[in-house]
């Protein structure tokens, strides 16, 4: 028999009791330190991948909700795109768009002594393309002409209207008029770079 264990046996009673509560207790603190703590670390960690992973399951889950609302936005976004589309010509339309507008005038009736297109104002994403006009005829003719125009699908502003040599003529009221008539046009996408990279003017 082990020498160690004869003396411990041969302890007393109350030594004894203090000798195998000091072997449990280093038992239970070996079970402690090498096998709870390391556990309730890992248990841990694993609540907070759980927390975690629940707040990305609920945004996720809110966001499949918002779907269907997301979808309609980007429907209605699209709608509007394309009517803004319809209503702003490219730069290839804005000759053919040009040649409306004096079909409009000439079909009303007018005489067109001036249709001299000015330079394009650049803007943000688009483009001012301003035309100075003067036009001949009657009263009823200049109105039929404005009102062709404004029922145009591009948008064409007409502005800086002047009548002059207002007459009448067998009854009917004739004048000359001049205007500005401004269309406006999407810019691509090398243009507004373009125009990003011009220097400011500089401030005088």
């Amino acid at each position: 028999m082990d020498p160690q264990l004869e003396k411990i046996l041969k302890l007393p009673t109350k030594q004894k009791v203090g000798v195998l509560l000091l072997i449990l207790f280093i038992e239970a603190a070996a079970l402690i330190w090498f096998l709870y703590l390391p556990r309730q670390k890992e248990l841990s960690d694993l609540r907070g991948q759980l927390t975690k992973l629940q707040a990305e399951v609920d945004d996720k889950t809110r966001i499949a909700n918002n779907l269907p609302k997301l979808k309609r936005e980007y429907d209605a976004l699209n709608t509007e795109l394309a009517r803004a589309l319809t209503e702003l010509p490219n730069s290839k339309e804005i000759p053919s768009l040009l040649t409306s507008i004096t079909t409009l005038g000439k079909n009303a009736g007018l005489d067109f002594l001036t249709f001299k297109p000015k330079p394009e104002v650049p803007k943000d994403f688009y483009a001012e393309v301003p035309v100075d006009i003067v036009i001949a005829g009657s009263y009823y003719s200049v109105a039929n002409f404005f009102a062709a125009v404004a029922d145009l699908p591009r948008i064409v502003n007409i502005t800086n209207v002047d009548f002059a040599e207002v007459k009448n003529v067998n009854g009917r009221i004739m004048t000359k008029v001049n205007c500005l008539a401004t269309t406006f046009r999407f810019l691509d996408k090398k243009e507004i770079k373009d125009d990003k990279k011009k220097p400011n003017a500089p401030h005088k």
